[in-house]
Order: C-alpha cells, then sequence, then structure tokens
C-alpha cells in the first residue's frame, strides 16, 4: 500500500472514531452529578429561575434532541456559550488550548532529552552499575504520583531556591517557558521512565541483530551503525508508546496545571467540572479528544515512515 493509500485510510478511520467521542462525552457530561442550573444560581434558587436557565440550555428536552442539537453545534463549530463566563466555548479554548499544548510539548520534548541517551547508556552497559543506577532512579521516578513530584519541585526550586516562579504562565514567549519548566519537568518524569525501559529493551534486542552484525563486518563507522541501524529500527516500537502517551500527558496536565496555577486547558476543565458548566466541558473534552486523535495520525505516518512494512 502506498503512503497516500495508508494516509487516505487512516483520516477515513478518525470519522467513526471522532463520532463515538461525540457520543461518550454527550453521555458522561450527562452523568455528572447535579445540574448546571442549581451549580450556577446556589442552593436558594428559585424554582421558576432553573426551569428558565434549563429551557436556555435546551436541557428541558428529551436526550435524542439534545444530542442531534448538540452534534449540529459541533459540526458548525459552534459550541455555544459558558454558562458561568458568559462567552463562547470557542473563544475559552482558543486562549487557554495553547498554553496546554506549549506545556505538553515541553514535557515531550524533556522526556525524549532524558529518555534517549540515558536508554543508550543503560542498554550498552546492560547489567552492569551505570545500567542499574538509570533504571533504579526511574523506578522511583515512576512510582511517585504526579502531583506529589510538583508539590517536591515546587517546594524545593520554587519556594526554597526561588530558582523557578511558583505559578502562573507569565508574559512573552520566554517568560511563558520559564513559568512552564517546572511543571513540564513534573509530567516528564514519568514519560521519560516509559520511554527509557522502553527504548533500552528494543536496543537490547537490535544491537545483536545479524544486519548490525553484517554492518560491522563491512566496517561501516560506528556513528553510521548507530544512528542508521540500531537507533532507527529501535525507536520504532518506542514511537508507537510515545504516541500513546500524549494522552497520558494531556491527562496529567490537568493535575500538574492545578498544582502549578497554570491557566490552561486542564485547569479550566477541573473548574468546568466542579461548576456543572456542560458546554465548557463537552468542548474542552472534543478539542482534547481531536489533539490526541491527531497525534495518533502523526504516529502512525512517522512510524509508517521509518518502516514501510506498517502500511502493508
Amino acid at each position: 500500500m502506498s503512503m497516500t493509500a495508508f494516509l487516505g485510510r487512516r483520516l477515513l478511520q478518525l470519522v467513526p472514531t471522532l463520532i463515538f467521542i461525540l457520543i461518550v462525552v454527550f453521555v458522561l457530561v450527562r452523568l455528572l452529578p447535579g445540574d448546571p442550573a442549581s451549580a450556577v444560581l446556589g442552593d436558594r434558587a428559585l424554582d421558576a429561575d432553573v426551569e428558565r436557565i434549563n429551557r436556555e440550555l435546551g436541557l428541558d428536552r428529551s436526550l435524542p434532541v439534545q444530542f442531534v442539537a448538540f452534534a449540529k453545534q459541533v459540526f458548525t463549530g459552534n459550541l455555544g456559550n459558558s454558562i458561568a463566563m458568559k462567552i463562547p466555548v470557542t473563544q475559552l479554548i482558543r486562549d487557554r488550548l495553547p498554553i496546554t499544548m506549549l506545556l505538553t510539548f515541553m514535557a515531550a520534548v524533556i522526556a525524549i532529552v532524558f529518555a534517549v541517551p540515558l536508554a543508550f547508556v543503560a542498554a550498552l552497559k546492560r547489567d552492569r552499575l551505570p545500567d542499574s543506577a538509570i533504571r533504579g532512579a526511574f523506578q522511583v521516578g515512576l512510582s511517585m504520583p504526579v502531583f506529589y513530584v510538583g508539590l517536591i519541585l515546587l517546594t524545593v526550586f520554587g519556594a526554597k531556591l526561588r530558582w523557578f516562579p511558583v505559578g502562573g504562565y507569565g508574559d512573552g514567549f520566554l517568560d511563558h517557558i520559564y513559568h512552564l519548566f517546572l511543571p513540564a519537568v513534573t509530567l516528564a518524569l514519568s514519560l521519560s521512565a516509559i520511554l527509557m525501559r522502553n527504548l533500552r529493551s528494543a536496543i537490547i534486542g537490535v544491537v545483536d541483530a545479524e544486519y548490525v552484525t553484517f554492518a560491522r563486518a563491512k566496517g561501516l563507522r560506528s556513528n553510521l551503525i548507530l544512528f542508521r541501524h540500531i537507533l532507527r529500527n529501535a525507536l520504532i516500537s518506542t514511537l508507537a508508546l510515545f504516541g500513546l502517551s500524549i494522552g497520558t500527558l494531556l491527562g496529567g496536565a490537568v493535575i500538574t496545571e492545578t498544582v502549578f496555577a497554570v491557566p490552561g486547558a486542564g485547569r479550566l476543565m477541573v473548574d468546568s467540572i466542579y461548576g456543572r458548566d456542560y458546554p465548557v466541558v463537552q468542548g474542552l473534552t472534543i478539542a482534547l479528544a481531536v489533539l490526541v486523535s491527531v497525534t495518533f495520525l502523526l504516529t502512525d505516518i512517522l512510524q509508517a515512515w521509518l518502516d514501510p512494512r506498517v502500511t502493508k
């Protein structure tokens, strides 16, 4: 199968996936305890006011009718207005989602920078002291909850040493990077441990393969063997794992943004769930699901480029 046909097939597969996501998001939001009108008006709200808000939101209609109206809104790019903030959900997503995307991108880069060289050292020094030390350190990082790691970094490097801000997003791109560094390291720690373990195993499986031995016998330079034969083949399985981990990173961003008071989509999601702000919860969930689906697609394309057998 050509790369074009492979890409077309993957794009078509996105359609049922997105429809399924719409159904799941609609059902899960309706299963949340409480109702938006009571959350906005408080416990002393009059029944007439509650009924008025439910009517304005269309919540007085049957669930199938509500779903059809919801699907029409999504496919026309209109996600409604926030109940609490009275502004379009698309505007909120446009303001908050880039912050979460930058945080996730920084975490992914930091995880790769840590994982790849350490995986090589661990694989090439297999069952020796460097290998045991690296695997032990990453095992500790992997076993610690994200929020606990965040609190430790916040206390040590933010409050005690004052090397980094303890919260916020800053002004300007470089200031954004500065403010997001500790949250990104918090997110990256567990991902780098997962990538390092997988890549180490993949390198060990490749380094003794016949084609690597043949390349050495031909007298190819070590660097060429390392990058062309070992790294390229070892990255194939790790790349798939990396793509699957993006969803986990976005989920971790919800906790990390709350700990570091970062005004991203994750924190907005938490506030909206507590406030029963249905349109924001639905819109954000769909936006994040689309983002993860696109990431999977890009990962598949990159994997097919590294290994053309994937397209067959």
